[in-house]
């Protein structure tokens, strides 16, 4: 079992599962291993350091027998921060952040294909050169995290592998700040989703793009993503313990079904736990060269059906209240028989965004623009069901939030 015990309890024979606080706190290279050495000891308490994280499955428990906080503890205090201390930032309208969010997007496919490119080359990767893609990610989650996230979403099915990148950044950051990760934890953990698929590099495009069911060979070669990624971090620089968990295990699940090395829930690293929730959701939402991508809040549907397997339940929670169970992009029927598309949430409720009405189904034509919010008491609307733009054969859905026309990615 993974548990948090005070740095006073540690003792010669337990295994160190993680160091609480910044991956540079701390002298050692590695983040797990086995405390064997009392010399290692006395440098841990030297640190500062008040707490930390063990592996009762691989080492000594508390003399006691039972350590004080458990990984769903953990979350849970977490939450608790966030909502008592959540930071006060200027939020930008999503039509003004999404002229910067297009800009974003250009440069960080830019970026992200040259770095997985010098992968590909064998060449050394440096955590500084994506430092600054991730630092104006993370500027544009905090003005608004509606923007950059949706606009992604609607990558062209030929750059997914580099869009997905920045994708995950976007929506791991959003939720590291719902969690109340402070800044440094959130960058790293920004970092670790722009970088989780870099093993992808080694996967031939026709495995990646096939239409069809893979062989049993061809999804061993998908699945060694993760350890070939893992690999290259190692032999990188400026690379962080959260990159490396993320990278190496976004694919593990809580029921112990997946891969590499099929951990069970308290195995799986907090932020791990974290990349397997964004990974996924931006996979399924995405178009690909075989499969159109979910709608948002059908995507959310059905990853909760999922979620006691698949996801850390607390986590998944965490993840749809830092994007909504109706995301933004998504459009909706209310109880009007109009269409709307979501343009924002409130802090109301998560059935209760921002909705900018356009279509009257009753009389079957587009109507003037009007937004509501449905938080307020005297709104009478609400929301229904998500509808699939396609039905109505709405082209511009993207316009119809954004003011903007079809990315260019």
């Amino acid at each position: 079992m993974i548990v948090r015990i005070p740095v006073k309890q540690l003792r010669v024979g337990m295994y160190i599962h993680e160091f609480c606080g910044s991956w540079f706190d701390h002298p050692f290279l590695r983040n797990a291993f086995l405390l064997d050495s009392p010399e290692d000891l006395q440098d841990i308490l030297s640190t500062g350091m008040k707490e930390i994280w063990i592996d009762t499955g691989k080492g000594l428990d508390v003399e006691n027998g039972k350590a004080e906080k458990t990984v769903a503890a953990e979350v849970d205090n977490m939450l608790a921060r966030a909502n008592a201390n959540r930071n006060v930032t200027r939020h930008v309208d999503i039509t003004q952040e999404a002229v910067h969010a297009v800009k974003i997007c250009a440069q960080s496919k830019k970026a992200i294909s040259s770095m997985f490119q010098e992968a590909r080359m064998g060449k050394a990767l440096n955590a500084t050169d994506a430092l600054p893609i991730v630092e104006e990610i993370f500027a544009s989650v905090t003005r608004n995290p509606g923007a950059l996230i949706s606009l992604v979403r609607l990558k062209d099915k030929d750059n997914y592998t580099y869009m997905h990148s920045v994708a995950v950044c976007a929506l791991m950051i959003a939720l590291a700040r719902q969690l109340g990760l402070n800044n440094d934890q959130t960058r790293q953990v920004g970092l670790a989703g722009m970088l989780h698929d870099i093993g992808k590099t080694f996967i031939p495009l026709e495995i990646i793009n096939k239409p069809g069911k893979l062989t049993p060979a061809e999804f061993q070669a998908m699945k060694n993503h993760t350890v070939e990624g893992h690999k290259i971090l190692l032999g990188s620089d400026g690379i962080s313990d959260i990159a490396l968990h993320v990278c190496l295990h976004h694919h593990e699940r809580v029921d112990g079904s997946g891969y590499p090395d099929q951990l069970t829930n308290e195995q799986i690293n907090l932020y791990a736990k974290m990349g397997a929730v964004c990974d996924v959701y931006d996979a399924i939402t995405s178009t690909r060269p075989y499969k159109n991508g979910w709608e948002p809040s059908e995507a959310i549907r059905k990853m909760a059906e999922w979620s006691h397997g698949h996801f850390d339940q607390r986590i998944f929670e965490a993840f749809v209240r830092s994007i909504g169970i109706y995301p933004v992009g998504s459009m909706v029927r209310l109880s009007s028989d109009r269409l709307g598309v979501v343009i924002g949430q409130t802090d109301q409720s998560l059935l209760t965004p921002r909705v900018k009405v356009f279509f009257s189904i009753k009389s079957g034509v587009r109507i003037l623009p009007e937004i509501l919010d449905l938080s307020k008491s005297s709104c009478k609307e609400k929301i229904v069901s998500h509808e699939a733009p396609e039905k109505w054969k709405i082209s511009d859905i993207q316009e119809l939030w954004s003011d903007i026309a079809a990315a260019p990615w």
